[in-house]
């Protein structure tokens, strides 16, 4: 019995690992060194209007996407589509807090024919941004 109990933990532990995803994130470090060498490339902000105005990263184009759930959110990102697939620059994306929101856009972008290897979350979105 014990055996088979361990077998189906070990199951479920791998069909775990096999669904869960991987992002690419940067730094606020890293992000801000980018922008201080204008490589930047495009800064997408999904933040909702509001806290856009309140704060956000200098030349980052603001969507109000989010939280990207609805079809009427990912219309928002309509025109960055065609922009990041436009060019060849890493594309960063923004949110509040760097998770759900983000994961969403990165998975938007990436079905829409944005290459996965240019996508990037800045971690701990706007909330932990020092600079």
């Amino acid at each position: 019995m014990k055996k088979i109990i361990f077998l189906l933990v070990g199951i479920l532990v791998i069909s775990t690992s096999a669904m869960a995803k991987d992002y690419q994130y940067i730094s606020a470090a890293e992000l801000q060194k980018r922008i201080e060498t204008n490589k930047q490339g495009l800064l997408l902000d999904i933040q909702v209007e509001d806290e856009f105005s309140e704060h956000h990263i200098d030349n980052a184009v603001a969507t109000y996407a989010y939280p990207v759930k609805s079809d009427q959110d990912k219309q928002k990102l309509q025109g960055v589509v065609e922009q990041a697939k436009a060019s060849m620059e890493p594309v960063t994306i923004i949110c509040p807090r760097g998770g759900g929101g983000a994961k969403r856009t990165y998975d938007y972008l990436k079905e829409q024919g944005v290459p996965e290897s240019r996508l990037l979350i800045l971690e701990g979105g706007q909330a932990e941004w020092p600079y």
